[in-house]
Order: structure tokens, then sequence, then C-alpha cells
């Protein structure tokens, strides 16, 4: 699954979200250990962190202090309501290998946002953990987001806490495999190759960079899987000294927190999943289905396009703004804009379109600009600002490959995906080559890929709530559906829009079926509607206005 987090960080500059077994020694539970067995008490740390290394069990718990200048320098925070009381910063250790919980550790970096009531009364509901997707986001600007987000009333009865998962940004060791300003120099090559020799370079990225991952981390990615995660979110539970905690995810983080309820289901005492992988396609069969979704959403907005001729004059039909959006591509090819946005630094910004319809009107401005009066800046701007950000998010790649192609297997013979994607370009073109090359290092792979977790429902877990819009790209509608179908104790929030991530995003409706979730455990007694969003316009303040909660969600969801 192409990982959101790269894509919805782009969200964010507008005026901006994909089950392995445990350790290298296989599924515990097959070797006779339960998952209450493996979670042993939480090994807290100072602020500070640590590499990996061998050490014994410390006490219990976090020791909270002031976060590092550069989180406080970067948070979305600034713009939340006075409700939302100060951050503060931790870590937490945990076992590189479950099965070896006395031997090497890792650093876990977490924050929160303190309750506002009384912990020893009857309003605080205890500690809602948060984590925006990905593989490979950050956590804890989605925390800040998220206390200052909810209404002050039930922000205030949680401990609000975010971490950034094994591998990522203020964890320690965080994963860089290669150098980004010589692995993404613009332009790169056409990711949809024309013959046998640009195939080549292609698979010799691919190459290049699984093989560099294995050389720097083979002591570390046997243990970089969802399941791995899912127990350190319980280590991270324990450390906070809570029996049960809360969770919210969004997007892959849906799939984190249903592994997270598959093992420990007496930990969870409420559940919300926004924009839910599908837990029986991981991971080569979710990108395909992907590719179809996000193929469907471009078509949307090149719709939308034609719908606003008037203004962008780039067609009175879809087939014909088709025509002109894939002219650009293949003269971008030729000629990059800048010397910089050739093809795939083009399918790069546009992707951004397909997790928001709140970026079409700036995404439409720009190419018709180019188009008509040859202008590349805003080509080049939004490059910059929502597809040039490669370079700050090589760490959160490398976690997103190695998570990913451990969860699961993965084709190993090429030919496979050829095949796959040859067939699937020709009714998908859109996002099918891009999405495969994003994904094509777990072909070559220095560890094998594992059998997913089973995710499913399991006795003690309460009412769980899922949100979802219908014409979502990044994790399509019916694997939502499949999600639901694993829980009977689920309950669904359907919007009708086409937008990835969209609870506390502007829509009032979705927003107060979350509210009364995490307030009193409340869900629809069936699937429930919501409407979506107003539809975007070129001009005026509407589409500005509602923009802004999709803004700085996905500012959050970024990491």
């Amino acid at each position: 699954m192409r990982r959101v987090k790269r894509c919805v960080r782009v969200v964010a500059a507008v005026v901006t979200l994909a089950g392995g077994v445990v350790s290298a020694g296989g599924d515990p539970a097959a070797a006779g250990e339960t998952p209450a067995a493996l979670a042993s008490t939480g090994t807290a740390i100072q602020p500070t962190g640590m590499t990996a290394r061998s050490t014994g069990s410390a006490a219990p718990s976090v020791v909270w202090g002031a976060c590092p200048a550069a989180d406080r320098a970067d948070s979305p925070a600034q713009a939340a309501p006075a409700h939302a009381t100060h951050t503060e910063c931790g870590a937490v250790r945990v076992p590189l290998d479950y099965r070896q919980p006395l031997g090497r550790t890792l650093t876990i970096a977490v924050n929160r946002i303190a309750a506002t009531v009384p912990r020893d009364g009857g309003r605080y509901l205890g500690t809602l953990l948060v984590n925006p997707g990905g593989p490979g986001a950050s956590g804890r600007k989605l925390a800040e987001f998220v206390a200052g987000a909810l209404p002050g009333e039930v922000a205030g009865r949680y401990d609000v806490v975010g971490f950034d998962p094994r591998g990522v940004g203020g964890s320690e060791p965080a994963m860089h495999c290669v150098d980004p300003g010589t692995y993404y120099a613009p332009p790169r090559a056409d990711a949809v190759p024309r013959d046998a020799a640009d195939e080549a370079v292609l698979l010799g990225r691919a190459r290049q960079y699984a093989g560099r991952c294995g050389d720097l981390w083979a002591w570390l990615l046997p243990h970089m899987t969802t399941a791995d995660a899912a127990r350190d979110m319980d280590r991270v539970r324990a450390a906070l000294g809570e029996e049960k905690i809360s969770y919210l995810g969004y997007s892959y983080g849906t799939y984190l927190g249903a592994v997270y309820a598959t093992l420990f289901p007496e930990r969870v005492r409420r559940l919300v999943l926004d924009s839910s992988v599908d837990p029986g396609a991981v991971w080569y069969q979710a990108n395909l289905n992907q590719d179809v979704a996000f193929d469907r959403r471009h078509r949307d907005f090149l719709a939308w396009v034609a719908r606003h001729n008037d203004v962008y004059r780039l067609g009175r039909t879809e087939e014909q703004t088709s025509f002109a959006w894939y002219a650009m591509r293949a003269r971008l090819r030729e000629r990059p804009a800048g010397g910089v946005v050739g093809p795939s630094e083009l399918d790069d910004v546009f992707t951004a379109g397909g997790y928001t319809d709140r970026l079409w009107p700036e995404l439409a401005s720009v190419w018709s600009r180019y188009v008509r009066q040859g202008d590349v800046r805003g080509l080049l701007d939004d490059y910059d600002r929502l597809g040039g950000h490669a370079t700050e998010d090589e760490n959160g790649y490398a976690v997103y490959l190695s998570v990913q192609c451990t969860d699961a297997s993965w084709p190993r013979d090429w030919a496979t995906w050829q095949t796959d994607m040859a067939a699937l370009h020709r009714r998908a073109p859109f996002l099918t080559w891009p999405n495969a090359w994003f994904n094509a290092p777990c072909a070559f792979w220095p560890q094998q890929g594992r059998s997913p977790v089973d995710v499913q429902g399991r006795a003690g877990l309460p009412p769980i709530l899922m949100i979802q819009s219908r014409g979502d790209a990044a994790t399509p509608y019916s694997g939502a559906l499949g999600m639901l179908r694993r829980f009977p104790t689920a309950r669904m929030v359907v919007e009708g829009g086409g937008n990835h991530g969209i609870s506390l995003a502007g829509n009032t409706c979705v927003d107060r079926h979350l509210t009364a979730y995490l307030a009193g455990g409340k869900v629809p007694e069936r699937t429930a509607a919501c409407p979506a969003l107003p539809e975007p316009q070129p001009v005026g303040r509407t589409a500005v206005r509602h923009a802004r909660g999709q803004e700085r969600l996905a500012e959050a969801l970024s990491g």
C-alpha cells in the first residue's frame, strides 16, 4: 500500500494518511506463549532516550519532561483551542525481540497532553493512544492535534498520548537507508517504463534500496512487524500504569489497532478505526486494490475540472481533461518543468488530490497555468510543498518498507509484478506503476515476509467505532467492509465523500459520532450515514473554509 504519510503530508501545505509475526522465532502463540505472557511490564526511561542495547527491566513508569525544542517549534497545536494543555515528552524501552524480553532493547518516544480532570475521579477516562498511519509516521503531532480538536469536555477526560513506532522519528534507533539528497534527486526516472531499458533503471533503484537497508539494519529488520509495534503499544500501556487503553488510529493505524485488539482484547477500553485497511489483503493485493481506487478518484478530479471549464479551460468533459493531463505528463518527460518536475514528480503532486478534494482547486489552477500560459512556477512550488518532501521523509519510507515487506509475503519473481502491473495499468493508469515502484524493494527485501496476524474480534472486546468515506482511495470502502466483518462488536459511520481520514476534519456529523463514543462508549445500532462536505469550489471562501479542518488533520497525520 502506498504509504499515506508521504502523500498526506502534502495536504498540510495547502491554503494539506496499510501483521506480521513478532520475531524471527515465529508466532509466539504457536510456540505456546500467550500474548499476555509476552506483554510483560513496560520499561520506562528518561526522555533523552538511548539506542538499542542489552539491559534489564526498570520501573514501569514514564518519566515526563520538557519536549525537544524541534518538536515544540514544529507543532500543529499552535492553532489548538485553549483547552489543550501543554505537551510533555518521555520514552519507553521495549525489547527488540519479544521472545528475548531481557535482551537488546529499543526506545519508543512518547508524548502526552494530560487530562484536565482529576485522575481519581469518576470522570477520568484514562489514556487515549493515537496513531496516524504509515507505517512510518510519527504519532506525536497527532496527539497534540487530537487533544486540541476534540471538544474540551471530552479531551479533558483523557491523557492523549502519541508515540513514534519502533524505528520512527524520535524513537531510537531511527532508520535511514540511503542518502535522500542523492536517491530522490529530481527529476527521477519516469515511473511508467516505456521499454526494458527503462524498467531496468527502476529495478536497479529498488534493489539498491533493499540492499542498503539490509546492509545497515540486518539485526533490526526481522523485528519490524505490525505485531512488534502492537506489543510495543502494550509496553507503553503498562509504562503508563493503565490496565486498559483507548485508541484512535487512521489508515495503517487502523490495522495496527486491529492487530492490538486481536492480541490484547482484554486491554482495550475504546477503539476508533478511521479509514480502515483490509486485513485480508496485506499487502501486495492491497496495493492493487488501491491502484484501482486512486484511478477512480483521479477521474473524479478530472470530471470536477471539466465541470469548471469556465475557470480552468482544460476541457469540457472528463475525456478531454484526461487527455490534457496525460499530455502534460508526456511533455514533462521530455522537458521537466524548471529541470525539476518530470512525470514522476508530477505523479507525487497529483496523488495528493486522491487523499483530499480540498486540494483540487489548487492543483487545477497550477495545471491550467502551465498548459495555457507556460507558467512552471506553480508546478515547482507545488512539488516543493506537496511532493518534494522525500528528502525529509526517508526515515518514514525505510520504516514503511521494513514493516510491509516483513508483515506478509510478497512475490519474489519480478515477472509476477510485471504481468500484474501491465494488466492493471491498462485500466488504472494513474497510480499502478508509480505505486509498484514505491513498493518494489519488497521483491528484493533481505528479510522474508511472514504470515500476517489473523485479525479478528475476540471475547472481551468492547463496542468498536469505525469511520469511513465511501470513495476513499487510500483505504477503499470494500476493505473497510472486510475489517467490519472481522469484528462483531464494530459499527461503522460512513461519510458520502471520498476523502481519507475524516474524523476531526470538519464534518460535524462524523465528529458527533466520534465524541459520543469517546465520551460514553456509544456506537450506532447499525451502519450510520453522514453527508459529505460540500464539493470544493474553484474560487471564493467556501473552499478555504471547508479545507481548514482537513488541512490541520492532514498536517497531524503527516507526522
